[in-house]
């Protein structure tokens, strides 16, 4: 099980272990959402752009981060309520990346047992650097089990 709202603490930091982006990664989110961009897809078209090779989707980056922190939340997770991206290094096929997390602000919910946590989750490569910086707020029950 996952951790309650009560379990978190503003300031307490998390580390996922690590996923290694694949070419089956890139064509399975290409096929999902229909963003074909060569970019992404199209290693002759990849070359010629400043990263020289393709490079996987922006939002799959953001999708593996919140995966991999998911593991947390299994269980008690209500919702995800928001979700917003800043692309600072692309991440290439062959990356491993992992992601580091920090609760930002926590908040009871008025409806619901348990509340509304603010977490910063930053998308680490293989080397350390910051690929990407994802910032949500989720909706986790509390420690009780019942109805709202």
């Amino acid at each position: 099980m996952g951790l309650a709202f009560e379990d978190f603490e503003v300031g307490a930091r998390f580390r996922s272990h690590g996923v290694t982006v694949t070419e089956a990664h890139v064509s399975a989110f290409a096929w999902l959402t229909g963003d074909w961009n060569p970019l992404h897809v199209d290693g002759e078209f990849a070359k010629s752009t400043i990263f020289g090779e393709r490079i996987a989707h922006g939002m799959l980056t953001a999708s593996l981060a919140l995966g991999l922190f998911a593991q947390y939340l299994y269980g008690t997770v209500i919702a995800l309520l928001e979700a917003s991206a800043r692309f600072l290094k692309p991440v290439k096929i062959g990356d491993t990346i992992y992601v580091e997390t920090e609760v930002v602000d926590k908040r009871p919910s008025e409806k619901y047992r348990g509340g509304v946590v603010h977490l910063r989750h930053e998308v680490k490569n293989q080397r350390g650097e910051t690929a990407a910086v994802v910032e949500t707020k989720v909706l986790v029950a509390g420690r009780w089990r019942g109805s709202t």
